[in-house]
């Protein structure tokens, strides 16, 4: 089935990307590990965790033809804290601008936190990749961005546990 192999390339290559961005950035690209480049690279590893985690679970929802993925619940609380990680992260990363370090101490963290800020956007917002012949005949045919899997997934699970507590059910 298509959307179970493509669903589970999306698994394998967010959890795949883990090791890959750390070296490359790290190791390949030598870039400093200072307080401000370790903040913008953890952040984005962290989301990009989540993302490879959500599709796994959305594979087994998929495989086992259930109406939600499991794990909603902590998505909803993922949401929030992800947001308090981006603002701390922002107040490191503006220190580390306004201290001056020079280029590779403070730009590479900086460019890391906008991508992790993009990557919580195309989690739990929007989806903002658009990767495949389906997705981008759509953009190109509605011209505008369509709400995440994630985000989607998190509106009907929200919508069915407030039919289940009207309905008495816990």
């Amino acid at each position: 089935m298509p959307v179970l192999n493509r669903v589970r390339n999306l698994a394998v290559l967010e959890l795949a990307n883990i090791p890959i961005l750390s070296l490359a950035l790290t190791g390949a690209l030598g870039m400093p590990l200072t307080p401000v480049n370790l903040t913008g690279l953890l952040l984005v590893l962290i989301l990009v965790a989540e993302g490879g985690a959500y599709w796994w679970l959305k594979l087994a929802q998929l495989s086992a033809r259930s109406s939600l993925p499991a794990g909603m619940g902590v998505y909803r609380i993922l949401a929030r804290v992800n947001l308090a990680l981006l603002a701390g992260g922002g107040v490191v990363i503006s220190a580390g601008l306004v201290r001056g370090g020079s280029g590779t101490e403070v730009w590479p963290g900086f460019a890391l936190w906008v991508f992790a800020l993009l990557e919580h956007v195309n989690y739990f917002h929007l989806q903002l990749m658009h990767d495949n012949r389906a997705d981008l005949s759509r953009l190109a045919r509605t011209r505008r961005l369509h709400r995440s899997h994630l985000n989607r997934d998190l509106a009907r699970s929200s919508a069915s546990s407030r039919q289940k507590v009207s309905a008495g059910v816990s």
